[in-house]
This record gives structure tokens, sequence and C-alpha cells, in this order.
């Protein structure tokens, strides 16, 4: 897919958050157009809305890092003597499907109050699905590479580089969507990178410089795929403003399911068909599915009303949180380490919203 070349200006360039903080003045927005490409769009910002989609913005925002957080212990708890009893390749189906599901009894929610409108139907064209497919087999690819890069990374290496998402969101956010981050902001997010690393190291954690060439190379091309279908996914969602959200994931996640189905062949077909579909759940394994689901959701809303950037901040605040609430419940010590990363997150988080009020 070839994308616009748009000239960045100064003036009239403005992210999500410029046109929340306007008043009365039209600012333009990129969006992907029917074929695809990047157009600028003007959108103005009107005052009376400006509280509003704060406090949206806000609760979205705090839903996904809550949701995120609590991510991390449902997974260690759903294991049971160290290992997974259930079919992970089954849980991602079903978490997909229940996304479509919660999307369309919203959307059914929406008809009988305020009745079928052209933003809310469900029926499309084939210019606004044919962009769905992509980041739904962008994330496939990313997950089955998951499991190939620990022949070459153990976990706490995996944990330490999959912080390259970080940065390679960043630079994909300014090629693609063409927005532009302040220096300031630039540097919090290689603070924001330097200090989740951090805060992941361990005594083992020197391993990670004698991970191969291969491993190297799965990590970026992993963060690449994963920025970019973040980064992708946004552009889709904004790409018609007034579409309803629940529409828009809907079709989303159809293709997700489309894409999970094609890993269970792949991977779990022999073993779901001898020991059933849903062997090894347990009330923590559906608890995990939901939250799954939920984030899922917050994470859609996000890119909506915000955007990548924020989405990356509250993943990455919600991975100390997990780290502080797993001293409650596994008995898990905090290092010096994990209070010098936590220290640089937070410096990060504060210079990015300076680097924004200065841009």
């Amino acid at each position: 897919m070839e994308y616009r070349r748009i000239k960045d200006q100064d003036k009239n360039e403005a992210s999500v958050d410029d046109i929340e903080s306007s008043h009365m003045k039209a600012v333009p927005v990129l969006s992907l157009d029917d074929a695809g490409s990047l157009n600028t769009v003007a959108t103005v910002g009107a005052s009376s809305g400006d509280r509003s989609k704060w406090k949206r913005k806000s609760m979205v925002t705090l839903a996904l890092t809550v949701l995120t957080s609590s991510q991390g212990i449902l997974i260690v708890w759903s294991k049971r003597a160290g290992k997974y009893e259930y079919s992970v390749t089954t849980a991602n189906f079903l978490v997909e499907a229940l996304k479509c599901a919660l999307s369309l009894a919203a959307l059914m929610r929406i008809w009988r109050k305020d009745g079928v409108t052209d933003d809310n139907r469900l029926s499309t064209t084939y210019d606004e699905v044919s962009v769905y497919p992509i980041p739904a087999a962008l994330y496939l690819v990313k997950n089955l590479l998951q499991y190939y890069i620990f022949a070459y990374v153990d976990a706490p290496g995996y944990q330490i580089l999959k912080n390259f998402n970080i940065i390679s969101t960043g630079v994909l956010y300014r090629i693609i969507l063409k927005r532009r981050l302040s220096e300031i902001q630039w540097a919090a997010f290689i603070l924001l990178c330097a200090g989740c690393t951090t805060a992941q190291l361990n005594p083992r954690s020197d391993h990670v410089l004698q991970t191969p060439v291969q491993g190297w190379l799965m990590a970026i091309v992993m963060a690449l795929l994963s920025g970019f279908a973040g980064v992708y996914t946004e552009a889709i969602i904004k790409k018609r403003p007034s579409r309803n959200i629940n529409v828009q994931n809907f079709w989303l996640y159809v293709f997700g399911m489309v894409f999970n189905a094609i890993a269970i062949v792949v991977q779990d077909f022999d073993e779901v068909v001898s020991k059933g579909f849903f062997h090894g759940y347990s009330l923590i394994t559906v608890l995990m599915i939901l939250n799954h689901a939920l984030s899922g959701l917050a994470v859609s809303m996000v890119m909506k009303y915000a955007d990548n950037i924020v989405k990356v901040y509250a993943t990455s605040v919600a991975m100390l949180l997990t780290a502080i609430v797993s001293v409650f419940l596994f008995g898990f010590h905090l290092s010096l380490a994990f209070f010098l990363g936590s220290t640089v997150v937070s410096v990060s988080v504060y210079l990015h919203s300076v680097g924004k009020l200065q841009r």
C-alpha cells in the first residue's frame, strides 16, 4: 500500500490533542481515504465539547491502564504447575469472538435508542472493509514470531527486547500518520524505553547481550509489526471520524477471529480435535479472556479518541502497576532497578506533557 506524501506545515499541522485544546479554530487531521491513502481533512474544535472529550479520553486511558496491569497477573494465575493446560490459540480466538459480540451488543443498544443511521449501520462497502484484514494479519504474524524467538532468548530477555516496540511506535507514528512530536517528546519517548528496560533488569539481564543475531532480528521485526499494526489501526479508526466505533470494532474483530482460527488450524488442530476446544479451561482462564477482550475494546477507544502515544504510555505505566501488585499477590521483590526505572518513566510522562504544551 502506498501512502500519499504530505508536506509538513508548522502552522497548519496539529495532533488530536491540539484539536481538543483549541476553541473555535479549524485544524487539519490526517485520515485514510477509501483507497487506503492518507488525506488531510479539516476538523473544527468547539470549546463546548472540550471537557467531554477530555473526560472520555481520560476514562478510556485509565481503563486501559487498569485492565492491562491485571493481564499479566491473570496469565500467571491461569498456569497450572508452571504451564498452560489450555490452548492459547483457542483462548485468543475467544477473545476476538467476545470483543465482536460486545461490539454488536453495544450497536444493538444504540439502534434501539437512536435508530439505524449511516454512521452506525453494520453494512459497509468493500473499500471500507478491505483495510481491516491488514492489522489482523500483522498481529497474527507477530504472535507467531513470539513462539520462535524463545529459541534464541529467555523470558526476561524477551521482556527487555519487547521495549523496541516503544521506539518503533513513535517512529511509525511520525512516518505514517505524519504527526509531529516535539524534541522534548522524542526525548521523553527514549526515556520511557530506557525506564521500562531498567525496571525489568535482573541478575540475568546481561544475557540479553549474548542474544544471537536471529533473536535480535526477530525482536526488531516484531516491534515493527506491532508498531505498524497499532498505527495503521489508528488510521483506519480515524478514517471516518463520525463512524460509530462499535461498527469499526465489529469488522476489525471479525477478521481477528478469521486469522486466529487459522492459527488454531496451524498450531493446535490435532490437540483441539482430540481433547476438545475448552480443554484445560478454568475460572481464571475465563476471567483472563474477559480481561483481554475488555482491554482490546479499551485500546480501540484510545485509538479513536486519543492516539498510539497515549496507548504506549498507558501500557508502560500498567507494567509498573503489575509489578507493584505482584508484591502482594506473589511475594515479588522490587529491586533498586525497578525504583530507578519507575522514576525514569515518571519523568518521561512529565516531559511528554511539557513537550505537548510547548509545541
